[in-house]
């Protein structure tokens, strides 16, 4: 039912994980909603797209604009009723000092959880006026992280926004299961984007943002859960999740990065 979607929107889709799946999907027969805040970027984007005879229509804006994403995702879904909607949109924000993590924290999760809110409610509300049910070819993606499965000190307002994304989309997949929209989670490991490019820390088993696209895609269309990889940060994942708290709390440092109390 979801293998073969033909009416695709994406948030963030000027760089990274977004602008590869927007040219994974590129091809003739497809039409392409792709929004995102960098026009210059987008454009780019989606040219290439259409070099490989897509229609691609774009939305250049904030993911924290509510108005503004519902009217986009309104008006795609009467142009081409949406097959798939991939809240890709998202900010990987830190602070360096104490002063700064209020800031930090109520940025991520304007853009992180709000910007998922944004994007995947006026979605679910197109598609759920479909009938008969269960409706047929109708799926939305959340892009979450691997950092989201535990708390991790190095990233607190990262890591906690995407948890409350991954729970978020777990819960929707139930509510909606019986409707026939699928829902699925997207916890990429390390990919190698613009989001990280300024990343002093290791990043371990990273991948190019086109081999992340292709994981995603196959996920999808077999309406997989929760799509988490690579492999190995699978198994850190649910090693760590399952570590009693005495050891957690010894391993759960902001390696690679400085320390906020010795600031």
């Amino acid at each position: 039912m979801f293998a073969a979607p033909s009416s695709i929107l994406i948030t963030g889709a000027s760089s990274g994980i977004g602008a590869a799946l927007a040219e994974h999907y590129a091809s003739a027969g497809i039409t392409l909603f792709l929004g995102g805040r960098n026009r210059e970027r987008l454009d780019a984007i989606a040219d290439t797209c259409r070099g490989y005879g897509a229609e691609v229509l774009t939305w250049v804006g904030d993911i924290t604009d509510s108005e503004g994403v519902r009217e986009w995702i309104v008006a795609s879904d009467k142009h081409c009723p949406l097959n798939l909607v991939i809240a890709n949109a998202g900010v990987a924000l830190g602070s360096r000092d104490v002063g700064g993590l209020h800031r930090a924290a109520v940025d991520s999760f304007a853009a992180n959880v709000g910007g998922v809110f944004n994007t995947v409610h006026p979605a679910l509300e197109r598609m759920a006026l479909r009938q008969p049910y269960p409706v047929k070819n109708a799926q939305v993606a959340i892009m979450s992280s691997v950092m989201g499965y535990a708390g991790m000190a190095r990233s607190p307002a990262y890591s906690s926004s995407k948890a409350a994304a991954k729970h978020y989309g777990q819960a929707l997949r139930g509510a909606f299961r019986s409707m026939g929209i699928g829902v699925c989670v997207i916890c990429p490991g390390y990919v190698s984007t613009q989001l990280n490019s300024h990343n002093t820390s290791p990043m371990p088993f990273v991948m190019p943002a086109q081999k992340a696209a292709r994981i995603i895609a196959a996920g999808l269309a077999r309406n997989k859960a929760r799509i988490t990889f690579p492999w190995q940060m699978v198994i850190l994942a649910r090693i760590v999740i399952n570590l009693p708290n005495i050891l957690v709390d010894r391993l759960n440092k902001p390696w690679g990065a400085p320390r906020l109390e010795d600031r």
